[in-house]
């Protein structure tokens, strides 16, 4: 791999780079929506009445940021999941079903915390109630979910924010200011890369009884019907694709953040994705993976070039098992979530010659969310940010599946050289599901 030469090589081998223009909305959405009502801005001290649909793993990370608000419904499938949440919230309500959340009288907000494959739908008939939305990475399960979740929101003018906590963090707004001043001149070629074992899922089942305190059907929503097996229920979904979508999407939202900030990204042209799945079995997502992606030259800058790796394809930078790294015509800066170095020539670069920080701190990743809300402010994670981003990740995980590389027309929202790549942009719901 070209990211395994030495720091000379790379710097004779790289090209230019820019910056990019906005991705268009695209009018995906199935009928028309209504013109917005304008919401008023809040107090800064007026609590907003906040509803929770998922309340473990990150939902309960997720329930503790906004805890400072009122929390007014709570929301899991597992009865005994929800029955700890309730404890530590008294006061709201909880349910099973999420469409009860939403019907829930006086809300302002929701957070949604499901497995992926559950994510579009309360955030789609939360957006459609007027609700601002706080949700997980990736976006949705699929680009068809994320595309029309991305409108809906610029629709209804709704406050939004993904989850993607490190990008509150200030060594992300130091990398991005170092690439946008011109720090290492020019960039091409960036490399993505996030290494950390994943466990190896349990042989799925033909049949077997769900925990009597879980509802499995409400569970499985709007994928396709499968007999409950603990191989991919709970944290383990996340490696079955009718769950979910594996290392990248699980982690290409917070690293590919990162040059899709500094470099201005959108939407990229071709998608072209190798890999395999190390453990036997159907249905699988790979443990092992790279993604190239090609993205257009956007106004006065030249196309870039970013390559996303996991598992054991994963390269050797300075010992990093997860990164990013920027080639510029004039150096390479190398980071990850909490540090990052800066090359020059053949030497490691001074940190101190950097610019005077203009990104200001966050006020943390909840807590702009909340206060935009109160506001009627922007968020630096909104839908419309995030949304590209999410499908960028899920367009590595659709050439994978269709074995072949795409090419990609997102104004039109097309693959333009095969329809095998179809069944995977959109898929088909569970009979008694839809958006």
């Amino acid at each position: 791999m070209d990211i395994q030469q030495t720091r000379r090589k790379f710097l004779k081998q790289t090209a230019l780079l820019g910056t990019a223009v906005p991705l268009a909305a695209q009018g995906l959405a199935a009928t028309p929506e209504p013109a917005p009502t304008p919401r008023k801005t809040r107090s800064p001290n007026e609590r907003l009445n906040i509803g929770v649909i998922g309340v473990r793993g990150r939902g309960q990370n997720n329930l503790k940021a906004v805890s400072g608000e009122n929390i007014v419904a709570l929301c899991d499938v597992d009865r005994n999941r929800l029955a700890e949440a309730k404890a530590d919230h008294p006061d709201a309500d909880a349910y099973e079903d999420f469409r009860q959340v939403l019907d829930h009288k006086e809300l302002d907000a929701i957070v949604v915390s499901t497995p992926d494959h559950m994510h579009a739908l309360p955030v789609v008939w939360g957006l459609r109630a007027g609700l601002d939305v706080y949700c997980e990475k990736p976006l949705a399960h699929s680009v068809h979910e994320v595309r029309t979740i991305t409108e809906l929101a610029a629709q209804k003018d709704a406050i939004t924010q993904l989850g993607t906590q490190i990008h509150a963090r200030d060594n992300y707004r130091r990398v991005v200011e170092l690439v946008k001043s011109g720090r290492i001149g020019k960039i091409a070629r960036v490399h993505v890369w996030q290494g950390s074992a994943r466990p190896a899922p349990g042989q799925r089942v033909s049949s077997s009884m769900p925990p009597p305190h879980v509802n499995y059907d409400l569970w499985l929503g709007p994928a396709p019907e499968r007999a409950f097996h603990p191989s991919h229920f709970h944290f383990r979904w996340r490696w079955w694709w009718d769950f979910g979508g594996g290392v990248l999407s699980d982690f290409g939202c917070h690293y590919m953040d990162l040059p899709f900030w500094a470099l201005d990204l959108t939407a990229p042209t071709t998608i072209d994705a190798k890999g395999h799945v190390e453990y036997d079995g159907e249905n699988r997502v790979p443990s092992v993976m790279r993604v190239d992606y090609q993205f257009p030259a956007r106004g006065e800058l030249s196309p870039v070039q970013l390559t996303w790796y996991h598992g054991s394809w994963t390269p050797d930078v300075h010992g990093r098992r997860s990164g990013v790294l920027f080639e510029g015509e004039n150096g390479m800066i190398l980071a990850n979530y909490n540090t990052h170095m800066v090359f020059v020539g053949d030497e490691k670069g001074s940190v101190q010659e950097r610019p005077e920080p203009w990104i200001p701190s966050s006020i943390g990743h909840h807590q702009e969310w909340i206060e935009a809300i109160k506001s009627r402010g922007p968020t630096t994670c909104n839908f419309g940010y995030s949304g590209p981003l999410s499908e960028t990740a899920l367009l590595g995980n659709v050439s994978y599946r269709a074995k072949q590389k795409l090419e990609w027309d997102s104004k039109a929202f097309k693959v333009t050289n095969t329809r095998d790549a179809e069944q995977f942009i959109q898929r088909e719901y569970r009979k008694g599901w839809s958006l």
